[in-house]
């Protein structure tokens, strides 16, 4: 009974999909309601719902409290581009493209000691920055800085800290190196509220370091990206290995 009721959620998920990509239901359309549709595939409400959810957690629809369910208008991907720790800068010039910066002071906790390298406790400048596209997040960083180090004009009128805070760069001192490791993950609590997104929904996780030339940790950033919304795109310069020659 269980293995029906498990493959007619997804009969019913499959053909609301193919209507959807296929066009028979346009982007911004309101679907029936969840009793109408039901009735429909004869199935219970709370099989239907099932099936919905597969839909909202693929990003095809969209549930509005008090309205009902939507397709979902395509996503628009925003590029995030590995070595230069920045997001591409034609999608973060996009005009619909909004980032918010919050700025406070936190002690240093075990993790961010160990990506820092500083005792625990220290002082650092905490930025976090969203993006949102007409008003729906696409990005969460969150930047840390050692309090020395922290640029005075992030949040000011300061042309190049804001520029770097809209494409989610690096805010701090110049580095010569930085460090990435990428991974596809859970969202966490803050991130499943801030990106308002379930944790059905893998997020695209970036952990960078900056480091300056004396090995000195300038920074350290926690980039979190819904799934279905960014690509991160990395590139390798092949240096040949030149053999010393034969003496």
């Amino acid at each position: 009974m269980t293995r029906s009721v498990h493959r007619r959620h997804h009969d019913i998920a499959d053909d609301l999909r193919h209507q959807i990509t296929t066009g028979s239901i346009k982007p911004g359309e309101r679907l029936p309601s969840e009793a109408g549709l039901a009735a429909r595939y004869r199935v219970s409400t709370v099989t239907l719902r099932r099936a919905l959810a597969v839909l909202q957690g693929e990003g095809l629809v969209e549930k509005i409290h008090g309205k009902g369910n939507y397709v979902r208008h395509p996503r628009r991907k925003i590029m995030y581009v590995g070595g230069w720790g920045t997001l591409d800068p034609w999608t973060a010039a996009e005009s619909t493209l909004r980032i918010t910066v919050r700025s406070t002071t936190v002690p240093a906790s075990t993790h961010l000691t160990a990506l820092l390298k500083v005792p625990t406790g220290s002082p650092l400048a905490e930025y976090t920055c969203l993006s949102l596209e007409q008003g729906t997040p696409q990005g969460l960083a969150r930047i840390y800085i050692p309090r020395d180090l922290a640029p005075a004009g992030v949040l000011d009128d300061d042309t190049a800290c804001q520029e770097a805070a809209t494409r989610f760069a690096v805010l701090g001192p110049s580095p010569t190196t930085i460090r990435e490791t990428v991974s596809a993950r859970s969202p966490t609590p803050d991130e499943e509220s801030a990106l308002r997104i379930g944790n059905n929904m893998a997020v695209l996780a970036i952990t960078r370091t900056a480091t300056d030339v004396t090995g000195r940790v300038v920074e350290a950033a926690l980039l979190a990206f819904p799934g279905d919304r960014a690509d991160a795109v990395f590139t390798a310069h092949h240096v040949p290995n030149e053999r010393q020659p034969q003496g």
